[in-house]
């Protein structure tokens, strides 16, 4: 009879949440923004580009940088020394984008550089003139030292290295690795599990708030046991929780692979043969990054042969075990504190103990994914309040099997602690009506 009443209790909680249009609309808009965020950044890079044949007049008074200025398709530049700077300021042209005027060097050979235009200078053509006076005044400043050969020894001397990373395992075979991708997995899923935790946990507070105002709850509590009710509640929110969670996994993979297979990789991947001629010519180092990726199979290679190697499954399951038990910590915490109020703006003083581990938690698990293995990282990873989160950041690195374990241990403890004091503190604040109630009126309901 008691399961029956619980079972009621939670399908009651599970149906009214998915039924409203909320849970619909957020259900289907949010994997078109996770895959809106997988997708957008490549296929920007690919396929975005400034507007063409902008025009620059440049007045270079050093008379030093006309020839590291070469035109591209965004940017064309004209030099004329003798050009009537004081007119152009006063009466901007149309058709010209940018007014670029370089002093006369000083003993130094250092000039000031100013740029003149009818709107916001973009952050490229910025860029690029700073580069290309940089690399004029680099250049006349070697040549004083009379170096013979000296542009041959700097091609000689000019070195790009590329780190190619590999991990060993346990047979001895080796696998391609990239932690650039193990950093944003580990990124992306603990601030995850800090969302869900702060999101879901929080709605099951508004819930007991709402049935505490409207007076369901006395009709319900004639019936069940508070502690049923509250428990109710967790696992409802919970269980419409791991649905819309794996709604959104399923039409996330789905939304990207098929633009994926709309819009085919070969253009991303066909891109950067551009990308490193381009680099090349500007002398940056991006050049020998992708240059060094193409003598192999490519950087959209190289990238799929460092996910094969991320172990999923751990990952998965981890974040499955971390999610579940950090939520139903922090929900029995979040419930005890809207029994304790009759509004939510009275939830400011006693939410704050609540919310701080979990701020503390993500902060941690900022230093935890640049540092996995370090001090802060593993009692981060062990203290419950913060192991959702810290402990998701150092999965994807590889963890021992018993810190795994005794962090789990850890947590299950706590839950089921925190559940203990929680549903004291429900089975009395939610009857309780009228009074803004402290942290010493809790410590009382504690030892009823």
């Amino acid at each position: 009879m008691k399961n029956n009443k619980l079972f009621l209790i939670i399908s009651r909680e599970f149906l009214i949440r998915v039924r409203k249009k909320s849970f619909i609309i957020m259900t289907i808009l949010t994997p078109i923004l996770f895959a809106a965020l997988i997708i957008l950044p490549s296929l920007i890079m690919t396929l975005s580009s400034g507007k063409t044949g902008q025009q620059i007049l440049v007045v270079d008074h050093s008379g030093l940088c006309e020839p590291f200025f070469n035109d591209t398709e965004e940017f064309i530049y004209t030099f004329d020394q003798q050009a009537d700077v004081a007119g152009i300021k006063k009466s901007f042209p149309d058709n010209l984008y940018a007014l670029v005027e370089i002093s006369e060097p000083d003993s130094s050979l250092n000039v000031a550089v100013s740029a003149l235009s009818s709107k916001q200078l973009n952050l490229d053509a910025k860029s690029e003139i700073e580069r290309n006076v940089k690399n004029a005044l680099e250049k006349h400043k070697l040549e004083r030292y009379n170096i013979e050969n000296l542009e041959q020894i700097i091609k000689e001397i000019n070195t790009k290295v590329s780190v190619k990373t590999f991990t060993v395992t346990e047979s001895g075979d080796e696998k391609v690795a990239m932690v650039e991708i193990y950093m944003g997995i580990a990124y992306i899923a603990s601030f995850m599990i800090y969302m869900f935790i702060f999101m879901f946990g929080s709605m099951v507070m508004r819930g007991v708030i709402e049935e505490k105002t409207t007076r369901i709850v006395e009709v319900i509590v004639s019936s069940v046991r508070p502690f049923q009710l509250m428990l109710g509640k967790i696992l409802g929110v919970g269980s419409v929780a791991m649905l819309q969670f794996l709604i959104w996994i399923l039409l996330t993979v789905a939304i990207t692979a098929g633009v994926q297979a709309i819009i085919g990789f070969d253009k991303i991947a066909g891109t950067t043969p551009e990308i490193a001629n381009v680099a090349g010519a500007q002398g940056t180092e991006l050049a020998g990054v992708v240059n060094a990726a193409q003598t192999d199979s490519g950087v959209a290679g190289e990238i799929f042969s460092a996910l094969s190697s991320v172990p999923v499954t751990g990952i998965v399951v981890s974040f499955i075990l971390y999610f579940l038990l950090g939520y139903l910590l922090y929900a029995a915490m979040f419930a005890a504190v809207g029994s304790a109020v009759d509004n939510e703006a009275d939830t400011q003083q006693l939410i704050f103990p609540v919310t701080l581990p979990l701020i503390l938690g993500l902060f941690i698990m900022i230093h935890t994914f640049q540092h996995p293995d370090s001090a802060l990282s593993f009692w981060g990873s062990m203290i419950p309040f913060t192991s959702p989160m810290v402990m998701m950041a150092r999965v994807p690195f590889g963890v021992p099997f018993w810190e795994l374990a005794l962090s789990v241990g850890l947590l299950a403890v706590t839950f089921l602690f925190m559940t203990y004091v929680s549903a004291k503190i429900y089975r009395v604040g939610i009857l309780m009506y009228g009074k803004k109630p402290n942290f010493k009126d809790l410590y009382k309901w504690l030892k009823y």
